[in-house]
């Protein structure tokens, strides 16, 4: 109260008429104006400060933090913990997946579900192994951070690499707008995992709206409808595995698919 005094000057008996009170109130008005200015303006210099440093963490590569691959496990565990403020996932049929050789799982894709990204970390929790996906964007910046969480290039050559070397990686089809449509798959991923002789997985994706809930099934592998040796067999490949997609989505049931944007809190959506 004594501080709150000295600033705003109260006027007593002697001061009334030697002081006039509306001056001494401007007075105090303008000195509390450039207090908040200050203090809104270290605010603001400090959140921009922790948004470059957050940036820097994304983006710059700590020796030893990264795989073979660019992965980062800190990052990558952090953006799980993230997503589980939104989605309460459920991974079904992750015992079709190998302990420990490499498969290529294929997913559905519906209209900004980022559903390569969602799977993997899902897969990722159930299985406890890294898992990449297919569809690192080519931006400088969102390219670093694709490679950090994951990503590879939609690029046979460095898919066959991951392949090889037992990793499991996820590829979504082409995207659709329909919740039960399943999109073309990149054949030439597929041949990459033929000769890498790799199994390749179906998977299904939904997650609702309105609620946390999400489910990624994983099915059986899917397996050439006849042996080949030329290029058909990737083609034939490609569009059973698509049909097996779509049989799990039938499977699965009514949940609507949600979007990217369904969690921020201001929507009131994410409750159980």
């Amino acid at each position: 109260m004594a501080a709150l005094a000295d600033v705003v000057q109260l006027p007593t008996r002697s001061s009334i008429g030697s002081a006039p009170p509306v001056r001494t109130i401007g007075r105090t008005v303008s000195y509390a104006n450039r207090r908040i200015n200050s203090t809104f303006e270290a605010l603001t210099s400090a959140a921009t400060e922790g948004v470059r440093a957050a940036s820097r963490r994304v983006t710059e590569e700590p020796a030893g933090a990264t795989d073979d691959w660019g992965r980062d496990p800190v990052l990558v565990r952090n953006m799980m913990l993230f997503a589980q403020l939104r989605w309460a996932v459920s991974t079904g049929g992750d015992q079709h997946l190998p302990k420990r050789r490499g498969a290529l799982v294929v997913v559905n894709s519906p209209r900004l579900s980022n559903s390569a990204v969602f799977t993997a970390f899902a897969i990722s929790e159930a299985v406890d192994r890294p898992v990449r996906f297919v569809g690192r964007r080519k931006l400088a910046p969102l390219a670093a951070f694709d490679r950090r969480i994951g990503g590879l290039l939609n690029d046979p050559d460095e898919i066959a690499g991951a392949l090889r070397a037992s990793e499991i990686v996820v590829l979504e089809a082409a995207t659709v707008s329909g919740l039960r449509s399943v999109g073309a798959i990149d054949h030439t991923v597929i041949g990459a995992a033929l000769a890498t002789s790799t199994r390749v997985f179906p998977a299904a994706t939904t997650s609702s709206p309105v609620s946390r809930r999400a489910r990624v099934e994983i099915g059986p592998a899917t397996r050439p409808p006849r042996k080949r040796r030329g290029p058909l067999t990737e083609l034939e490949l490609a569009d059973k595995v698509q049909a097996d997609v779509h049989d799990l989505l039938t499977e699965m049931g009514e949940l609507n698919t949600g979007t990217a944007f369904d969690w921020l809190p201001i929507t009131g959506i994410g409750g159980r």
